[in-house]
């Protein structure tokens, strides 16, 4: 088919809701490390990664290789049969994750990831109430849709009981109208009040990504996650931490996003870059917390032998060649670049982010949210050769997630681009 077919079969055939990038949707033919090359030829930069899902860049040999020959040996058996791919995978994770996390349940996606962590939780505490985040975004089941805190991803219109929302740490537009370091943490020490005033003094837990995805690469300042899962604790409650996007070096420096803030999470989620694009996610917690989960049950993809090697191969990849460096380096290249671009052009009210998780807030006057903005940029950077993503509640924010090994020539051709393409923003 050509890209006129695809296309139009797109819009017949699957769910209007199933949005596409760009006034003309870009479509994908093939793809090899940091380049993708749409249907009619024209190659470009990819600085998103399917949605923060290309770790170690497309078509790594060493991963593809592992699903390949896994494939043609053991394809699937289900949770029912243990295999030596899924074992190993758990025990790698136990080795790797912070504390003392240890047990893991694998599944598809980060959704189902979520609905287990919450599930262990209530089940764990013998309580219901689960405190998350506004401007974060746990999947798109009902359960998933109620722990997001932005309107538009909530499609469904009554959402299930016992789910409450605080203040994120937003210092660029805090929620009290304070300024770090002198608001003293409000927005963590107002957990409390919210236990206090919004469930009967005891919780499941806390639902919190280290730096929130889709809301725009909000990240909290260095003493945050201690405040607030201090809290979180000395109500009962457990500390879910969501590493969908977070995990696997992409923060630079650590493996995982919350070793940053130096708080050790009862339960962690995962899935995106954890099998470079492969689906699946993973809830792995202590011991004493996953063996809460009594009686019966499975996921029949979960653990799948060919998702599992994916991973670890992954993984592989990214400890031989020393990626979580790597998004470090290039992730100080990447911001020395962004924040040049800030000093350049007004229109960049906020850069934030770690590693190579960076984001660029597009405001207006008084730091208005200057969605429009995004919108001509986005097209822009396409026509340029550059493919990044948005986010945001006000959907202002782009987000820029190149595959961990991104070199330096491509992170300053990309800071190039966008150089480029915001001046003919102008024109």
């Amino acid at each position: 088919m050509n890209k006129k077919e695809i296309i139009e079969k797109h819009r017949q055939y699957l769910f209007s809701c199933v949005a596409n990038y760009y006034e003309e949707p870009l479509v994908i033919d093939h793809a090899k490390g940091c380049t993708v090359v749409d249907v009619e030829g024209k190659e470009y930069l990819d600085f998103f990664g399917g949605i923060v899902t290309i770790s170690v860049g497309h078509c790594n040999e060493k991963v593809t290789q592992a699903i390949q020959e896994q494939t043609n040996k053991l394809q699937h058996i289900s949770t029912l049969y243990p295999n030596e791919p899924q074992v190993r995978l758990a025990e790698k994770l136990a080795e790797i994750t912070p504390g003392r996390l240890q047990k893991s349940f694998f599944t598809n996606s980060g959704t189902e990831a979520n609905e287990t962590a919450v599930l262990l939780a209530q089940l764990h505490t013998k309580c219901q109430d689960v405190i998350a985040l506004r401007h974060s975004y746990s999947g798109r089941s009902h359960l998933a849709m109620s722990l997001t805190a932005h309107s538009s991803w909530r499609l469904s219109p009554t959402p299930t009981p016992g789910i409450h929302h605080i203040p994120n740490a937003y210092c660029y537009r805090c929620p009290f109208g304070l300024t770090y370091p002198s608001c003293d943490l409000k927005c963590a020490k107002d957990m409390e009040e919210a236990i206090q005033t919004q469930t009967s003094g005891r919780i499941a837990a806390f639902l919190a990504e280290p730096i929130q995805g889709i809301g725009g690469f909000i990240t909290p300042p260095k003493e945050y996650f201690k405040e607030i899962v201090s809290i979180v604790r000395k109500y009962g409650g457990l500390f879910i931490c969501d590493e969908v996007q977070t995990a696997w070096g992409r923060t630079g420096g650590k493996m995982f996003g919350i070793e940053h803030w130096g708080v050790e999470p009862d339960i962690m989620t995962f899935a995106k870059g954890m099998a470079n694009g492969v689906p699946i996610g993973a809830t792995i917690a202590t011991p004493e917390v996953a063996d809460s989960m009594k009686g019966m049950s499975l996921s029949t993809f979960g653990g799948n032998p060919v998702t599992s090697v994916a991973a670890l191969a992954t993984i592989e990849v990214i400890e031989e060649e020393n990626l979580v460096k790597n998004a470090r380096v290039m992730g100080q290249r990447l911001r020395e670049g962004l924040d040049a671009l800030k000093e350049k052009y007004p229109v960049v009210g906020d850069v934030r982010g770690m590693g190579l998780m960076q984001a660029l807030e597009l405001v207006g006057e008084n730091k208005r949210p200057d969605a429009e903005s995004v919108r001509r940029l986005f097209e822009r950077t396409k026509a340029n050769g550059l493919l990044v993503g948005k986010g945001g509640l006000m959907g202002n924010v782009i987000r820029i997630t190149p595959p961990l090994n991104v070199t330096k020539d491509q992170v300053d051709q990309a800071v190039k681009i966008l150089d480029r393409s915001f001046a003919q923003m102008g024109q």
